[in-house]
């Protein structure tokens, strides 16, 4: 990768690792899907870099993020999170991430579910700066009204937004960045 790449992305390595191999490639697994979902929940307020540099620690301390074991949690699990210095120590979101689980469970096929929204298909967008790219869009606030509506928490439609460019739901990589296209040579490759 060159200077041409998204102006975000960088200067720190983890950062530019992130932007040239991850953010705004389709994802189609349900559970990662929900992973990255309650991580842009926890970077409500903050850094991506700062969730980056402790995702794995948020790996570690969530189980893997299997929504099946998080969903049986208590205050006992949020008691130990809260006391663990190496994730985001905010009850308001770990709580969320318990009860996110929980309406997790409660949809049949969440990669499909999602995905459903922009009919299988990432949107492509062709913005030429930083400053063209929206916080959020009509189709975020109405995702974001739906997964309320399902029993979510943390889903804004600017986190939604932000979880719709990391997971490849649409395409946001500046069109003079190399990752534009090759993310959009992805868009075809569905999981169906």
């Amino acid at each position: 990768m060159d200077d041409s790449r998204c102006g975000w992305a960088g200067p720190e390595p983890i950062y530019i690792a992130y932007h040239d191999s991850e953010w705004g490639v389709p994802e189609w697994d349900s559970r990662a899907l929900w992973e990255k979902l309650i991580l842009d929940g926890f970077q409500a307020g903050l850094s991506w870099i700062t969730i980056l540099k402790k995702r794995e620690n948020f790996r570690a301390a969530f189980e893997g993020f299997h929504p099946e074991v998080i969903a049986g949690w208590g205050e006992v699990e949020v008691s130990r999170l809260l006391g663990n210095a190496g994730i985001i120590r905010h009850r308001g979101k770990i709580e969320a991430t318990i009860t996110n689980a929980r309406a997790y469970l409660e949809i049949d096929d969440f990669a499909k579910w999602c995905w459903d929204y922009v009919d299988g298909t990432p949107i492509q967008n062709r913005w030429e700066t930083l400053a063209d790219v929206p916080a959020y869009t009509p189709l975020s606030e109405q995702m974001s009204k739906d997964l309320k509506k399902a029993g979510f928490r943390f889903c804004g439609p600017t986190i939604v937004y932000a979880w719709m460019q990391a997971v490849g739901m649409v395409n946001d990589h500046l069109t003079e960045c190399p990752r534009h296209a090759d993310c959009a040579g992805m868009a075809t490759t569905t999981s169906a």
